[in-house]
């Protein structure tokens, strides 16, 4: 397809469109009269071949063109903006802009609040937005990065995306203060007995991927979407779970649990920052992955 023969203004009619189900809102939300609207359809029905908004009743519903349509146009919508945002030069010291970063918990807690401090002492004009990252971030890497400035996620689980490092964490165990079987150390024997709580993600179990490779299947009580909450099904109980060290220092603060080294070789954690190619160039966001990267070092310090 010839990009050079498109309008590129139907792409936001479409979004419009497809979002608000209705002509005359469609065109209020783009600055277009009723009429203009109704002739921006035309076209993208010729277009696809297709009606993308099929009359039922007094209303409209998508058709299922027009729903695969909807995300996607969002998306287009989305890139674009960033597309023309690029900069050739920044000033963070009096520049005014958001970035976006896709991240867990333990990723925003960690490293986020660092970076927050680092932005609020040098950059008074910039925003920082932290959205959970979801199993999106895996299945369809480059749509959910062409829409945000970057993920955060350790190593091995994504790839085929340039990325930054940031810092290097190590696993630990934790049990509740007054755990009846366990002492100054755990063993591995105790790992297959004791029941877990775990995080659990369609796409990220590290404790399930760390106990498999010394082939321990941990019996799951418990399972949760956050790091944050482990601390807390670990608490009063006789659970086992594992936790990064840097937030392990925090949950100790927060819950009766006490943190001891895995008796096996863990595998770090290796966090970085996922980006969009499309953001490779850009001043500002060349700026950011620098101070990522300063944070992250002093992280490591």
């Amino acid at each position: 397809m010839n990009l050079s023969r498109l309008d590129l203004n139907l792409v936001l009619a479409l979004r419009a469109l497809l979002e608000e189900r209705n002509v005359t809102r469609a065109g209020e939300r783009v600055g277009l009269s009723q009429p203009a609207m109704s002739a921006a359809l035309a076209r993208l029905r010729r277009h696809f071949d297709d009606d993308l908004l099929a009359r039922t009743g007094n209303a409209y519903e998508l058709t299922p063109l027009g729903a695969a349509l909807r995300e996607r146009s969002a998306t287009a919508c989305d890139l674009l903006e960033r597309v023309f945002a690029s900069q050739a030069d920044f000033d963070p010291a009096t520049e005014s802009r958001e970035f976006t970063l896709l991240a867990s918990d333990y990723g925003a807690a960690v490293f986020g609040a660092e970076l927050a401090r680092a932005l609020h002492r040098e950059a008074p004009g910039i925003r920082l937005a932290f959205q959970h990252s979801t199993p999106a971030a895996v299945e369809n890497t480059a749509t959910v990065l062409s829409t945000v400035d970057g993920l955060l996620l350790p190593h091995g689980i994504i790839d085929g995306f340039p990325a930054v490092d940031l810092h290097r964490d190590r696993w630990l165990c934790m049990v509740a203060d007054d755990h009846p079987d366990v002492g100054d150390e755990l063993t591995l024997d105790q790992l297959a007995r004791l029941p877990w709580a775990v995080y659990q993600r369609p796409y990220d179990a590290p404790a399930a991927r760390q106990l498999s490779m010394i082939g321990i299947s941990p019996r799951v009580e418990v399972s949760v979407q956050t790091f944050q909450l482990l601390p807390h099904m670990v608490e009063g109980t006789r659970r086992v779970a594992m936790i990064q060290e840097r937030l392990a220092r925090k949950a100790v603060r927060s819950a009766a649990v006490r943190v001891l080294p895995c008796p096996f070789e863990a595998v770090p954690v290796q966090e970085a920052m996922w980006w969009h190619p499309v953001h490779t160039q850009d001043a500002a966001h060349i700026w950011f992955r620098r101070k990522a990267a300063e944070v992250g070092a002093t992280l490591m310090a």
